[in-house]
């Protein structure tokens, strides 16, 4: 786990090996923005927040992709398809 700020605001990055990949995550108070190797259907089971961004493979790649699966409960909080994971992170704070 790596502690990142964004706009003063901290946030937790992980980075978990797989044997073809990674699984990316970058987690706030509220929710969670993840890499497509999660989906959104645990997350509405459970009434979590998670926006998911694809194509990417580090943390910046992160920030910058655009969001193109939101839960519900992400929803709720404002975030929308399209908008960049730094916008959706800061929305799930």
């Amino acid at each position: 786990m790596q502690e990142i700020e964004i706009d003063s605001k901290k946030f937790q990055f992980y980075s978990i090996p797989t044997p073809n990949g990674v699984l990316l995550a970058i987690r706030g108070g509220r929710g969670m923005l993840a890499c497509s190797y999660l989906n959104t259907s645990t997350a509405e089971k459970l009434g979590d927040a998670l926006a998911l961004v694809s194509g990417v493979r580090t943390c910046e790649d992160m920030l910058v992709a655009k969001v193109f699966a939101i839960s519900s409960a992400a929803e709720k909080l404002g975030v929308e398809a399209g908008m960049s994971g730094r916008d959706a992170l800061l929305k799930m704070y």
